[in-house]
């Protein structure tokens, strides 16, 4: 049979249609794809995580988890060794009761400066009434002598006793003044005591405050991270020890570009999907958009008035919340890395 008479076969004719066929179609999926949604691949699970801080120095007496344990709010994590401040605040307490000795003494003291004041007081009555005396007795001494009926000598005596008494009367007075004078300083002493038994009552306070903090308890219920600290060790006052992961509250910050947000809004459904669990679909809900791009909250943000502009591409951080997310919630780590799309319809 000649060349010119075979008839030629459609089978690669029919294959090859078939093929541009399902590739249009997944070309024109892709495409359509594209263009109706707004996707980004520049985004994790994000959780809570809090750092576990000692809030006095010492040693490390025992740690009561391993790396990666669970733990509930208030678990004791750790305990520091607290033999130094105990006897500190022994030292303290002892001080304190010798501060409360110092207290009664000064008001002791103060009690009987009162006392003595009184009798200041007294003394000053006797003498103005021994002045008044001897004032009357010079009187009529002057007129006897006038009379003649005593001597000379006698009046004298009289003058004498008048001077005698004024002077004790001004020493009384002195006396009273330097009483009153006297009891402002031990009213102040009194005072003074007492303010020095509240400061040592406040260290007592502070010593206290700080043994309870040599046992160290879970801020939040989660998991435990890798321990950075071992038993025996030496740790300052804020140094890391670990961190806990919060294992039941998960969203995810997705950084979209600038020109992708004009249909993104807070309440917007969007789909995700897990890098590490790809054939499950999860949706998600935006919660809110951040008022700065991610590159201002860098450590050093870029100065666009310095040196030569290159213009790039910004990226805002987009919070999105899980729905269902107790479905998904065994499957969830912080730092997982997620695929989001949002229709743009």
């Amino acid at each position: 049979m000649s060349a010119s008479n075979e008839k030629k076969s459609p089978v690669k004719t029919i294959v090859l249609i078939a093929v541009l066929l399902v590739a249009g179609y997944f070309g024109y999926r892709k495409v359509n794809y594209a263009i109706t949604h707004e996707t980004t691949d520049n985004a994790q699970v994000e959780t809570q995580i809090t750092p576990v801080l000692p809030r006095v120095a010492g040693y490390v007496k025992h740690i009561s988890v391993k790396d990666y344990d669970s733990v509930k709010t208030g678990d004791l994590l750790v305990e520091l060794d607290d033999a130094e401040l105990q006897t500190q605040l022994l030292e303290m307490e002892a001080d304190f009761r010798q501060a409360e000795v110092d207290v009664i003494n000064a008001k002791a003291a103060l009690n009987n400066a009162v006392v003595s004041l009184r009798v200041n007081q007294g003394n000053i009555e006797l003498s103005q009434v021994r002045y008044k005396k001897t004032e009357d007795d010079l009187k009529r001494d002057q007129n006897l002598y006038a009379d003649q009926a005593i001597t000379r000598k006698q009046l004298d005596d009289t003058k004498f006793a008048v001077a005698t008494a004024a002077q004790q009367l001004t020493n009384s007075r002195t006396d009273l003044a330097a009483a009153q004078s006297r009891i402002a300083v031990l009213q102040s002493g009194v005072q003074k005591a007492a303010a020095a038994l509240d400061v040592k009552k406040a260290k007592i306070a502070q010593t206290q405050l700080k043994l309870t903090y040599t046992k160290i308890y879970a801020p939040q219920a989660g998991k435990i991270g890798k321990k950075n600290v071992s038993e025996g060790q030496f740790v300052q006052a804020g140094t890391p020890l670990f961190s806990i992961v919060n294992d039941t509250t998960y969203w995810i910050v997705a950084n979209f570009k600038e020109n992708q947000l004009k249909k993104l809004y807070p309440g917007k459904e969007v789909d995700i999907e897990i890098d590490a669990f790809p054939d499950t679909k999860i949706t998600g809900i935006i919660e809110s958009l951040s008022e700065a791009t991610g590159a201002k909250f860098s450590l050093l943000p870029p100065d666009n008035a310095s040196g030569n502009f290159v213009k790039v591409t910004q990226r805002v951080p987009v919070k999105i919340q899980i729905k269902d997310i107790d479905k998904y919630r065994n499957m969830l780590r912080a730092g997982l890395s997620v695929f989001v799309s949002a229709e743009t319809k």
